[in-house]
């Protein structure tokens, strides 16, 4: 199964990109996904380089955020596809069958369509307002989840699903609750300055109180 905690990249420059990176890797967090928009081709991919050697070396996963194409020219072990970008039955035809393929939901219809192309996780969201992303979609918040997650049940539906938007340590415990697999978190992992302590802490409420 998928590892519970994910860390997705910040930085406005490769090299703030893999100081971040290197600083979850080392405190524990296995599980990147390189987000890196609107910059020149050149500097993404010397930063998808590095980032997957650091993954190889720490035995991290290592997705790519949106690019498929990138994803496959590193030999990533995954991407991760939002609403606005390729569809994931077309990704797997490039990426093959081993490959990780995430995508966004934000509503259960999202989720439905998702599944039904071929993903292997989701990423929900947001559960509440957060400066990282642009054009946010409605704040599901925890009564969201809830009903998400009802809904999935009912009709039958099991795929991991991972939170994602705006999510603090004491949000944690909550969330879990509600039924979800993980989260998807940048900014508290990146503006921490007790990064063992937090990711420490992260992983024990996620994985139901046992030290990972």
């Amino acid at each position: 199964m998928y590892n519970k905690l994910q860390y997705i990249s910040q930085g406005e420059s490769v090299e703030e990109q893999l100081y971040n990176i290197h600083q979850a890797l080392d405190n524990g967090c296995d599980w990147i996904q390189m987000r890196f928009k609107n910059q020149k081709p050149k500097k993404t991919f010397a930063l998808a380089e590095a980032v997957k050697f650091l993954c190889e070396e720490y035995l991290a996963n290592f997705i790519v955020n949106d690019d498929v194409h990138l994803a496959n020219e590193f030999a990533a072990d995954g991407v991760h596809l939002g609403l606005s970008d390729m569809n994931v039955a077309q990704a797997r035809v490039l990426l093959g069958k081993t490959k990780i393929i995430g995508a966004t939901a934000n509503t259960f219809e999202d989720i439905v369509q998702q599944v039904n192309n071929g993903c292997d996780y989701i990423g929900l969201g947001p559960f509440q307002f957060t400066k990282t992303k642009s054009n946010l979609s409605p704040v599901l918040g925890l009564e969201g989840y809830r009903s998400i997650i009802g809904k999935m049940k009912d009709s039958g539906i099991e795929i991991p699903l991972y939170a994602i938007g705006g999510i603090t340590l004491e949000d944690v415990e909550d969330l879990v609750q509600t039924g979800i697999h993980g989260i998807a978190v940048s900014g508290i992992i990146t503006k921490s300055d007790q990064k063992n302590k937090l990711i420490t802490e992260l992983n024990y409420n996620l994985y139901g109180n046992v030290i990972v």
